[in-house]
């Protein structure tokens, strides 16, 4: 069955493999074809495929076509019925604080029913990068964060093959990470400029209150360690106790990765957003020293490819569009500028400096 692009349903499945005009293999005979596929297929300027027949074609709406674009893989459907359930969510935890701050306890089921709706949905939407950044709101920086590290932490533990049931504990577990700043002064959580020593101190402390407020709420040790933990380092230069390596439990390095990530790719008061692909950048340095190397690259190697369809700048300065990437050489993709194409596991020179979305 012979049909263009864009009248393509999320979940066709190509009968044929399919090569560009340069013999490039883009995709193989058997892939389902959603929003990722289908931006892959029309940067290599293809326009008809041979797809498996559907089944029961006619009971297919219309109204089940995704709406696409080169700039993001985003499913523009989904995101509007998202959005709210997060800004919610961000909204329930400056609640959480509070009352964390005021009876040093969290009410377990109302963050559960603040949390599970959001988890549901992110089951729906593949392209993580664009969908952190199209949701960020300019609530507080400390609650966006607990949220977005509570998501980044479900699916890296998706990624990392651990069950349904587990994904979604270890996302609880990050959404609760930080609760322990609700202790800390906000003048200094916000303060605009470098800690002092003093100060630093104090915000070092949020893990050990985090650690007393889980324990207080839940009695759920596994829990209480992630928030505890999740600002050790592999090399034993983290805190608040300073172990290494296997020391530190599985937990706090998911969570250490989804919060260092989290963190990067926010405007906070005293820095500017970092480039996306520059973050992913330090992650990949820190895996081999101070954060889990397996946790962290299996993180960069899932969030790589939600940058396939988008433009970037090289450091010729000229705009290009990422076609493919590597499964290893993370930050070295196939770009096409123009009508060629630059594979930049070949030519070295090339570095990507910013990627648009």
């Amino acid at each position: 069955m012979r049909i263009h692009v864009s009248d393509l349903i999320d979940g066709d499945e190509l009968s044929h493999d399919i090569f560009n005009n340069y013999g490039l293999h883009v995709l193989s005979k058997g892939t389902k074809l959603f929003s990722r596929e289908v931006s892959r297929l029309l940067q290599h300027q293809i326009e008809y495929v041979d797809i498996t027949a559907r089944m029961a074609e006619s009971a297919a709406p219309a109204d089940n076509q995704t709406n696409r674009t080169l700039e993001s893989t985003v499913n523009v459907k989904w995101l509007p019925t998202v959005k709210p359930i997060y800004e919610n969510a961000v909204k329930s935890f400056e609640r959480f604080f509070a009352d964390a701050l005021n009876t040093g306890k969290v009410n377990g089921e109302a963050v559960t029913e603040v949390m599970q709706p959001l988890l549901d949905n992110l089951k729906l939407e593949r392209d993580v990068v664009s969908m952190i950044l199209l949701m960020n709101t300019q609530d507080s920086y400390t609650y966006q964060h607990s949220v977005q590290v509570g998501m980044l932490s479900y699916y890296l533990a998706t990624w990392l093959n651990y069950s349904t049931e587990e994904a979604s504990y270890i996302g609880k577990a990050g959404f609760l990470h930080d609760i322990g700043k609700c202790r800390i002064d906000d003048s200094i959580l916000n303060k605009p400029g470098r800690l002092n020593s003093e100060e630093f101190e104090e915000v070092k402390r949020h893990t050990i209150y985090g650690y007393e407020i889980i324990m207080d709420s839940f009695q759920d040790e596994e829990l209480a360690m992630s928030a505890l933990q999740h600002h050790e380092r592999m090399n034993g230069g983290g805190y608040p106790e300073g172990i290494t390596g296997d020391e530190i439990h599985p937990l706090a390095k998911i969570i250490a990765v989804a919060d260092i990530y989290s963190a990067m790719i926010s405007a906070r008061v005293y820095q500017k957003e970092r480039d996306l692909l520059f973050v992913l950048r330090e992650l990949y340095r820190l895996s081999f020293n101070e954060i889990d190397p397996v946790t962290t690259h299996t993180f960069i190697k899932h969030m790589i490819p939600n940058f396939i369809g988008k433009r970037v700048r090289l450091n010729t300065e000229e705009i290009g569009i990422i076609i493919m990437t590597h499964p290893t050489e993370f930050f070295s993709p196939l770009v096409q500028i123009g009508d060629r194409f630059v594979d930049l596991t070949q030519e070295r020179h090339y570095e990507i400096e910013h990627v648009y979305l």
